[in-house]
């Protein structure tokens, strides 16, 4: 991994579904907040900035994370995955390499998975690189739309907004990617908010890198556990039965 890195971790959400005030990655697994099991496993692959973008409660995330060295963006309001990594644009815009973008309740993607994502984004010369898993349940999750090679990334498309025919696919967008971060930055200039649900999707300039001849690549989890965010006490009970042995 030769190419400069810097990475998002998207953390501004509430997690309405988990009943609770406190911010969703500062729920624990295994005694640790999610976030900071994810950042354990980043920090030590030599990046050169990482920032976490907060917004809910974003001062308890602020203090959490005094000794970690990371810079914070705010998304004061919540407008999309794609509006979200924008905020860090006044810290990244001008930066020349490859940004990793991960969700911070996604505490356990594997070291093997995020250098194969650099390894794969790197070969290709790829714009961008999608890290994609088989769900045996992808309900609720964006589907990966192949070129007709299928090897290579053609779009995303959300739950929300896919036909039925879509949803039959069980591959799933993990929200992890690399990005060429000047590329990243100019497609997030063009995002629209025209879906379902009126956001800015992250997953939209796939489709807008695609459209510009860009090469889209594609990196399949070995383990979709890995993958797997939490929405919910629930969900996270389970990932800490399946991961605690590994934090």
């Amino acid at each position: 991994m030769t190419s400069k890195k810097a990475a998002i971790i998207l953390a501004a959400g509430q997690g309405k579904r988990m009943n609770s005030d406190l911010p969703k990655v500062l729920h624990n697994i295994g005694g640790k907040p999610m976030i900071k099991i994810l950042l354990d496993r980043l920090i030590p692959l030599g990046f050169e900035q990482i920032v976490v973008v907060i917004g809910y409660k974003g001062e308890q995330l602020q203090s959490a994370l005094a000794d970690y060295p990371i810079s914070f963006a705010w998304q004061r309001e919540q407008l999309g995955t794609g509006h979200a990594v924008q905020m860090a644009k006044d810290l990244l815009e001008e930066f020349e390499g490859t940004t990793l973008i991960a969700a911070g309740d996604v505490p356990f993607l594997s070291i093997n998975s995020i250098r194969e994502l650099f390894r794969v984004h790197q070969d290709n010369h790829a714009a961008a690189t999608c890290l994609s898993a088989i769900f045996e349940d992808p309900d609720g999750y964006g589907r990966i739309i192949r070129d007709k090679s299928g090897e290579f990334l053609s779009k995303i498309v959300e739950h929300k907004d896919a036909s039925d025919e879509i949803r039959e696919i069980n591959e799933i967008n993990s929200g992890t990617f690399c990005f060429d971060n000047l590329k990243l930055f100019t497609a997030l200039g063009e995002l629209k908010n025209n879906n379902a649900q009126g956001e800015y999707y992250l997953t939209d300039t796939i489709k807008i890198l695609n459209d510009k001849g860009l090469r889209v690549a594609i990196v399949q989890a070995e383990n979709p556990d890995e993958v797997q965010g939490v929405n919910s006490m629930d969900q996270l009970e389970e990932l800490a039965e399946k991961f605690v042995y590994r934090t």
